[in-house]
């Protein structure tokens, strides 16, 4: 019983400390992303991955939309869709995805969403947004890479970019924009940093402390009761 208890409180306590760095990864995450709606601010020449992780920014250049993918597994409001990956060639001549929303799946494998963009400006234009990484899946079996042939856009499933890139047959930056939601060319756009939120964890982390102290506490009385019998 004693190392039994012994055992279980390790795991306890573990666990605690456990959730309790995730609340601290998600912490400053979650401060980074409050921090990205500073006032935008126009991308130059630097390569975006030097740009903080939601940094909220302006950039020009021309929609690119005649290859597009859709971005399969995306869950809002509990609804299972996809999010719209448009490319977008910067002024300068990079290349970088536009996620422009996400849109409800309608039950058919077969029957894609309408992702086209006929009413999109043919000139430049200033897009808004955070700057963002790709989804990453929690699984490897999860993955679904883009296909590198048949009609556009194509279904992929937390992608790399190098494969979005192949596809593409145009090398990507390694950041994609989440674009504003007063932009017309979107979708449904409710962005937040990925996962639940910090103080989900450290309920978590007390939740399993309290369990190692209720051990603690179970052990002693139930030993205490074993020694009176004695």
């Amino acid at each position: 019983m004693t190392i039994a208890t012994v055992l279980l409180f390790v795991v306890f306590v573990s666990l605690g400390r456990w959730q309790w760095g995730r609340a601290e990864q998600k912490r400053l995450l979650w401060d980074d992303f409050a921090r990205g709606v500073d006032a935008a601010r126009v991308i130059d020449a630097r390569s975006l991955a030097a740009w903080p992780r939601y940094q909220h920014v302006e950039l020009r250049g021309h929609w690119r939309a005649q290859q597009q993918f859709l971005l399969d597994n995306r869950i809002v409001d509990g609804a299972a869709g996809y999010e719209a990956l448009t490319p977008f060639e910067l002024s300068d001549g990079r290349w970088l995805l536009i996620d422009r929303g996400w849109l409800r799946f309608n039950g058919r494998r077969e029957q894609l969403p309408d992702v086209t963009m006929s009413d999109a400006p043919t000139g430049v234009v200033a897009l808004r947004g955070r700057l963002d990484v790709l989804p990453s899946a929690g699984l490897a079996s999860g993955r679904a890479p883009p296909p590198t042939r048949g009609p556009w856009p194509r279904v992929t499933s937390y992608p790399h970019m190098e494969e979005l890139s192949a596809a593409l047959g145009r090398p990507l930056q390694t950041r994609i924009l989440l674009l504003d939601a007063a932009d017309a060319q979107g979708y449904v756009r409710r962005w937040q940093p990925p996962g639940v939120p910090p103080d989900t964890h450290w309920s978590y982390a007390i939740q399993w402390w309290c369990f190692a102290a209720l051990l603690l506490v179970l052990y002693v009385v139930l030993n205490t009761r074993r020694t009176t019998a004695a």
